[in-house]
């Protein structure tokens, strides 16, 4: 425990929940965060995370609660108003009508007059039934009310995914710059290997980082099923194993650089969404171009350099020992471990790529894209299926002319 950070009020059992545990004497020659303070690992560290899972909820709460919903109904409100009076002008909210489903975007087609089979094999089934807080918050509602609450939710929802994002993509950077490593020079992440002594800032982050992706499992499930659920739970399961056991075996250097390239565009997807249910299409499609853009290039062009560099460097710098009092992990059945769960998240990422991919390119050949990665959930079946037919549709005009 660290009492010696701790307030002279807290219990002693409280400590491990408040303070980071395990502090250390620095390294002698210290190549990072020279005027830190160090810390080994153990199993308090479960305390912290458990404590930053609590407070990542209740942050999440009142973000989303106090600020981004009233700023969404407050920008909404009226233009709703103005779709709804021309709605009833034109018999549809076809231009003017706040779009509200999405999430990661895959294709419409109209051609020759059919959608595609994934429209029309979702319109085939019954669609689960809409969770308990949903249906309440629903209540009383016309449906035109309904369409700008749930951009409502919506927005609100990415909000926070791209507040988080901001934070630790930036935390991150600074973390990655103050460490010897680098994509392009990866030889860094495992010389002096075992990093078991840890600068106050990356023990931090790292666990921070972890509460993170455990509380985003709590929410995948608490919340309605999205399209890709199991995809999704998937992708947080490989990630918290990949972090923990990075974090156990001291290999803290290549999490964090792996977390710095994931992060970055995640910033932009729900960026992208919360513009869409603005309802500021321009800006939403040039948005989503940089999104595209960062995502090839950190998933799918940087994060395989470091998983070739944990096939075919680490051999040379990091001992085939297993000695866990000495701080080695590094036998090569665990480094195979890491490099088999590695390409796993290589290939979601790819997979998701591909379907960002196709998007773009029928945006280009002049359809419309609707999301479908992940956060769009199924309606009752009472409920009019106009709604879906029409929903979350992203506006491409944009990209459309620049490509005219």
């Amino acid at each position: 425990m660290n009492l010696s950070a701790a307030p002279s009020w807290l219990p002693p059992y409280l400590v491990p929940f408040f303070t980071l545990s395990y502090p250390s004497a620095p390294p002698s020659n210290p190549d990072s965060f020279p005027n830190s303070n160090y810390y080994r690992t153990g199993y308090l560290d479960i305390c912290f995370v458990v404590t930053w899972i609590a407070v990542l909820a209740v942050l999440r709460e009142v973000v989303r609660l106090g600020f981004l919903e009233p700023f969404a109904r407050w920008w909404l409100t009226p233009r709703s108003r103005v779709a709804s009076a021309n709605g009833a002008h034109n018999g549809s909210l076809s231009n003017g009508k706040a779009h509200t489903n999405g999430d990661a975007l895959a294709v419409k087609s109209q051609q020759n007059g059919t959608d595609s089979p994934l429209r029309n094999r979702k319109s085939s089934q019954s669609p689960p039934k809409l969770d308990k807080i949903t249906k309440k918050r629903r209540k009383g509602m016309s449906k035109e009310e309904w369409a700008r609450e749930r951009s409502v939710l919506r927005f609100a929802e990415q909000g926070w995914a791209c507040v988080y994002y901001t934070v630790y993509w930036t935390f991150g950077l600074y973390i990655h710059l103050s460490l010897p490593t680098s994509p392009f020079n990866t030889t860094q992440l495992w010389v002096g290997y075992p990093h078991d002594l840890l600068a106050g800032p990356l023990k931090f982050y790292y666990l921070t980082q972890m509460s993170s992706w455990l509380h985003q499992i709590l929410v995948l499930n608490a919340e309605a099923r999205r399209k890709d659920h199991y995809q999704m739970l998937s992708h947080h399961i490989i990630t918290i194993i990949l972090m923990t056991a990075s974090y156990i075996g001291n290999f803290t250097r290549a999490g964090c650089l792996i977390l710095a390239l994931l992060d970055f565009c995640d910033i932009f997807l729900p960026l992208a969404k919360m513009l869409r249910y603005l309802q500021l299409t321009t800006i939403c499609d040039a948005t989503f171009v940089f999104f595209m853009t960062s995502w090839l290039v950190t998933r799918n062009i940087l994060l395989p350099v470091v998983i070739w560099s944990v096939a075919f460097e680490t051999p040379g710098l990091v001992p085939d020992v297993w000695d866990p009092e000495k701080g080695y992990y590094g036998s090569r059945g665990i480094m195979n471990l890491f490099i088999a769960l590695l390409v796993s998240l290589q290939i979601l990422l790819c997979i998701w790529g591909w379907m960002i991919a196709r998007v773009a390119w029928m945006v280009v050949r002049g359809s419309s894209a609707e999301d479908v990665r992940s956060d769009e959930e199924g309606e009752s079946p009472e409920d009019d299926t106009n709604d879906e037919a029409g929903d979350d549709e992203v506006s491409s005009n944009n990209l459309k002319r620049k490509s005219q």
